[in-house]
């Protein structure tokens, strides 16, 4: 595979910066809570260009893609199906056009979110059809001109290695994210440690792996945390939300002020992170303080656990998963009665 435009910026920079929210932006902007927001690419396009815009404006080298849920699973929900590959086209389409109107190296990543399925045996997903699906959405995110596919906020590793498998099928270069949000274990029950194991072992390995969203930006980095002590050599994506959400006046508010999140950056860096963004709640505001912080803070040390809960507010949890005192999947007792 040809070298790509991510693996020569993680040649020649120390960090990325990637963007923020989708979802909190989208709001912000009119989405209604159930609508997809992936049809805005089609009918709102210069709001989806403002997104783009924001994170790249702010200082992001790399922004994901509005096509989190284009995959024919979720939209199935919407009875758009069929529009996998053209809806992730179009995301790719807008977000070139952005990065390549910023003039310097911006990178548009693909995002390709979950199913929303549970993976066989559990469920009824199989592994072919996981990856049909993810091919799918991956070709439509290519011939719209996306530099790397971005999957996240994946939970089950089984979903997992069907979007890298998917990725091998396209020719693309990725990037896989999960989310810690169960006592620092996945959904699924799969440890920091289980991840670093499963990405080595993958036959078309992500140019980058590591952690999106979950609970707070505390958690995220201890999960960082046991990445590098998984011992992988590639590099480390830290993606967290900013703060804690809130239900205030009948919204979802993330309580990380852009001071905090500048704070959590530097500490991801220091955590041994070389891609860090925000999920949820992350504003171009926050990155701005982000970028800023990450260009003129010196390097430090390693934090401990201590110095990363007094910066940004305790854990959610005792464990970090890896000391099996976090929850585990279910055994198999035979087949599910009707």
């Amino acid at each position: 595979m040809a070298t790509d435009a991510l693996s020569k910026m993680l040649k020649t920079r120390d960090w990325i910066l990637a963007d923020g929210a989708t979802g909190t932006n989208l709001f912000n902007m009119g989405l209604q809570a159930g609508d997809a927001p992936e049809f805005w690419n089609e009918t709102e396009p210069d709001k989806i260009r403002a997104l783009y815009s924001g994170a790249v404006d702010a200082g992001s080298d790399l922004f994901l893609t509005n096509s989190f849920g284009s995959n024919a699973s979720r939209l199935k929900l919407h009875g758009a199906e069929a529009r996998a590959f053209e809806l992730s086209r179009l995301a790719a389409e807008l977000g070139r056009e952005i990065a390549d109107a910023s003039g310097r190296d911006v990178i548009v990543a693909g995002s390709m979110g979950p199913t929303g399925e549970i993976m066989a045996p559990m469920g009824s997903l199989t592994h072919e059809i996981a990856v049909e699906m993810f091919h799918q959405q991956a070709e439509g995110l290519k011939a719209g001109g996306a530099d790397v596919l971005w999957v996240e906020t994946i939970s089950a590793p089984e979903e997992f290695k069907a979007a890298a498998e998917a990725a091998e099928l396209a020719a693309m270069p990725w990037v896989g994210t999960m989310s810690f949000d169960t006592a620092g274990r996945t959904m699924m029950g799969l440890t920091s440690a289980a991840m670093a194991r499963m990405t080595e072992r993958l036959s078309h390995k992500p140019l980058a792996f590591g952690a999106n969203c979950g609970v707070g930006a505390s958690d995220l980095l201890r999960t960082v945390l046991g990445f590098v002590a998984a011992g992988s050599e590639l590099p480390i994506v830290a993606k967290g939300n900013a703060g804690i959400p809130k239900y205030v006046d009948g919204h979802i508010h993330y309580d990380g002020t852009p001071e905090l999140m500048a704070d959590y950056a530097v500490l991801a860096r220091d955590c041994g992170a070389r891609i860090i963004g925000g999920c949820c709640g992350t504003m171009p505001e926050h990155l701005a303080k982000m970028r800023e912080a990450l260009e003129n803070r010196p390097r430090g040390e390693r934090p401990t656990l201590e110095q990363i809960t007094g910066a940004l507010g305790g854990f959610s949890s005792v464990s970090d998963g890896t000391d099996d005192a976090g929850p585990v999947r279910a055994p198999r007792r035979g087949r599910r009665r009707a």
